[in-house]
């Protein structure tokens, strides 16, 4: 069973939950930026959580069925169409062979994830075939390459379910005001540095993909002149020279030297990576203990 792509844009690739353990290689996590909406695209189908979807960003994606079947679509509202008509996300639908399904811009959110029965086929490069272009790993070939005219996407099998989004379902869609835990150089930042990183408000940079997004907004100042490079976890907010903040994502690299301010919490992390450039988003310190239970919560809707 497959899917033929007739237009991509640069921005669409293979993804899963990306590379775990292998970061003292230099080798980053790569994986669905949105992590809710990849889980959720496959549970709609029945699929493992972590089965390989594509990542469609900011839409210009184009694909015609060359079989019958059972898809599904979470995440950003990218205008999706089946031979026209509309698609709303969050939802799995029927597709028939010759039909053409249609990503074209961004209405709500950036990034779209369409799923397939059992997940897309890709060969796994270190235990993921998340696509990593800078480090040329992972993908429909192995290589790292993004989607392209005349890619074939495969899959085995049919759908095992056929599921509706529950009513309470957990997305990262809304809301502006994302949780940072505070990080280990957050006392070298002067008071005022600190008021205005959680008082005031933050615009979504131009500047933003799958490594990370500057925020722009007061400049923050840190006393600490020199650091030792650390490993980066997501979510990090290291705080170069300019004072401007940037908040890595799957595709960062594993070390850094810019002092940090803190770290998102993953459905931080997700909530970030839908928001489109020019947004306004808020930071609010919440401690470790909160985090992790966030995350449990989070957690806990698939069981």
């Amino acid at each position: 069973m497959s899917l033929v792509v007739e237009q991509a844009g640069a921005l669409a690739s293979i993804q899963d939950r990306g590379r775990f353990g292998v970061r003292h290689l230099g080798v980053t996590q790569g994986g669905a930026v949105d992590w809710l909406s990849c889980a959720w695209a496959n549970w709609l189908l029945g699929n493992p959580l972590a089965a390989p979807v594509v990542e469609v960003t900011l839409g210009n994606f184009r694909l015609r069925a060359e079989t019958d079947a059972r898809l599904a679509i979470c995440g950003a509202d990218l205008g999706a169409t089946l031979d026209g008509q509309p698609i709303a996300p969050g939802h799995a639908f029927t597709i028939s062979r010759g039909q053409l399904l249609t990503f074209s811009q961004p209405r709500h959110g950036v990034r779209a994830y369409l799923a397939a029965p059992g997940g897309f086929q890709a060969p796994r490069v270190l235990g993921s075939c998340a696509t990593v272009g800078r480090e040329q790993m992972g993908g429909l070939a192995g290589d790292g390459r993004a989607l392209r005219e005349g890619d074939r996407l495969c899959w085995q099998g049919h759908a095992a379910v056929s599921r509706e989004l529950p009513a309470q379902a957990i997305t990262a869609l809304s809301g502006g005001v994302l949780s940072v835990v505070p990080g280990a150089q957050i006392a070298a930042f002067s008071g005022t540095s600190l008021f205005a990183a959680f008082n005031g408000e933050w615009v979504v940079d131009q500047r933003a993909d799958r490594m990370g997004v500057r925020l722009l907004g007061p400049a923050l100042h840190c006393k600490a002149s020199s650091m030792v490079s650390e490993g980066i976890p997501l979510g990090a907010i290291q705080v170069p020279a300019d004072g401007q903040p940037i908040i890595l994502f799957n595709d960062r690299q594993t070390i850094g030297g810019y002092p940090r301010l803190g770290a998102l919490t993953p459905f931080a992390v997700a909530q970030l990576a839908q928001c489109l450039p020019g947004s306004v988003i808020r930071l609010r310190p919440v401690s470790l203990e909160a985090a992790q239970r966030e995350q449990r919560s989070l957690l806990n809707q698939w069981r």
